[in-house]
């Protein structure tokens, strides 16, 4: 298996190589490429890989651009910090859209889908009908049902202010004050919720602009949240993360 890593932070490409070299020992890590115009110019004087790796924002543009300038007839899985990028990554070959820091089990299952799509390939079927069958348009939930007295009821997104976790339980905090435990992990709801609503925070919460009340600045470069609907929460964004935060505020 011949893999093109396109990166532009090196602690993020070695551990990408050393997963991949873990998980398939054979494979050969043909190169590490950190910028658009660095891909072109290696796919326009190179043979095509059997995969690529592909960070979305690199240091001289958008990834996206590469497919404009040249054409890519392998495979691709994404590797970003941006989950808004989803829907336009499955428009072009992407088998996967791994969210960094990149986890060895979801590396595994990603790896898992291109080999059944090489096995397939050898039917002779075109790659697009063949990409067809990996390809999903992300579906997020559009409500919970949770326990209620002697029964069910079911609450909508919507009704949502914010959602916490607290002694390894998530709790919906909806917007007229009631408190509602379901059995979701913040994990599981990180790939349920539409990222365009809810924010991961931190491990603790989830957030919605209209929760929002204040932001202020913290100390070591992280951001304080305030909220509304509970203001003796503070919810602390990280330095890492606050770009990614201002990013998704700033629409």
């Amino acid at each position: 298996m011949k893999i093109l890593i396109v990166e532009d932070e090196i602690i993020n490409a070695n551990r990408l190589k050393r997963l991949l070299e873990e998980l398939e020992p054979d494979c050969k890590i043909l190169d590490v490429i950190d910028t658009v115009q660095g891909t072109v110019t290696w796919l326009n004087t190179n043979a095509m890989p059997d995969l690529i790796t592909m960070d979305i924002r690199l240091a001289d543009g958008i990834s996206f651009s590469i497919f404009e300038k040249v054409k890519i007839t392998c495979p691709i899985i994404f590797t970003t910090a941006y989950d808004e990028y989803a829907v336009r990554a499955f428009k072009v070959n992407s088998i996967d859209y791994l969210m960094k820091p990149i986890e060895k089990n979801e590396l595994q299952d990603a790896l898992t889908k291109f080999k059944s799509l090489a096995k397939a390939k050898h039917n002779t079927e075109d790659i697009a009908d063949i990409l067809k069958k990996f390809v999903h348009k992300p579906s997020f939930r559009l409500r919970f049902l949770v326990t209620y007295r002697d029964g069910y009821k079911s609450v909508v997104v919507t009704d949502i202010d914010f959602i916490y976790s607290e002694f390894k339980t998530s709790h919906l905090f909806l917007k007229n004050g009631t408190i509602i435990a379901i059995p979701q992990t913040m994990e599981e709801l990180e790939e349920e919720l539409d990222p365009n609503i809810f924010f991961r925070a931190n491990r603790q919460f989830f957030i919605r602009v209209e929760s929002i009340k204040s932001i202020s600045n913290y100390f070591n470069a992280k951001l304080k949240i305030l909220l509304y609907g509970d203001s003796e929460r503070e919810v602390i964004i990280s330095r890492e993360k606050a770009p990614f935060f201002k990013q998704w505020m700033d629409r």
